[in-house]
């Protein structure tokens, strides 16, 4: 029984939160609980294509993890992740050790609408307005979690292709010359999480992707910079040739008249 707890406890890790029994069906379980508590959590639908558990490796692997954009925004995915794995471990008791997760190759789209507010902030917005407050009540639910205590020794968000949705930007009288923007982020790391005895379980996953959020939101506003600054020289550069071009040609003009005689 430990040992299938184990592998409940995965379910927080991506959902922040969950119903802690199986009594078959894993694969399927989870599958429908990342769904469903994640689109209430994220207060956006979630889907994913497929779960695999593998007992004998103590290792959890989820394809085609899709979180939708918030309301307000366009309909495209705000999240996109290819694949999703976690070394389980051997932990038999609380808290319960979850050595690794890595999330690998996640397509992000950083969106801002008409109002200025981001995409991502937003779904960071709605991820916290459903964690515990410092005096240990939720700011949705006053039910007390009794979910195991967890602890995460790393977590690794790899390969992140961020594509920035420039249409709404405010850049004043700079125009930019493309719609979108694609970037390869850094490896982003993070953990150990529940350092020294453990967290219950949804605040872990609370904790991870309010991680994650905060490093895609500053990346995406990083680049996002970069790009108006970049075409902010360009088209200065741009002006600067066209009056030193002006310039030669007065010049040019002057020189001619002097020495047409």
């Amino acid at each position: 029984m430990k040992k299938v707890l184990i592998f409940l406890l995965v379910l927080l890790v991506i959902v922040a939160g969950g119903i802690w029994y199986l009594l078959s069906g894993a694969d399927e379980f989870i599958h429908n609980q990342i769904e469903q508590q994640g689109s209430r959590y994220l207060k956006t639908d979630v889907n994913v294509a497929s779960v695999s558990l593998i007992f004998r490796e103590g290792r959890l692997e989820i394809s085609g993890l899709e979180v939708m954009n918030p309301n307000g925004f366009t309909s495209d995915k705000a999240f996109n992740l290819n694949q999703l794995a976690m070394d389980l471990g051997a932990s038999m008791k609380e808290p319960y050790v979850i050595q690794e997760i890595l999330i690998d190759a996640p397509q992000v789209l950083y969106e801002v609408n008409e109002s200025g507010q981001s995409n991502l902030l937003v779904l960071k917005d709605n991820l916290q307005s459903s964690l515990p407050t410092k005096d240990g009540t939720a700011q949705e639910t006053t039910e007390k979690s009794d979910s195991p205590l967890v602890l995460v020794k790393k977590v690794t968000v790899a390969n992140t292709r961020l594509r920035i949705n420039a249409e709404a930007l405010q850049t004043g009288e700079l125009k930019l010359e493309k719609k979108s923007y694609d970037v390869t982020l850094p490896t982003f790391h993070a953990g150990p999480i529940g350092e020294p005895d453990g967290l219950p379980a949804d605040q872990v996953g609370a904790a991870i992707f309010n991680q994650m959020l905060a490093n895609l939101i500053k990346e995406a506003k990083a680049k996002a910079r970069d790009i108006v600054e970049e075409q902010a020289k360009a088209k200065a550069k741009e002006k600067l040739e066209e009056e030193k071009g002006k310039l030669l040609e007065k010049a040019d003009k002057k020189l001619k008249e002097l020495f047409k005689q």
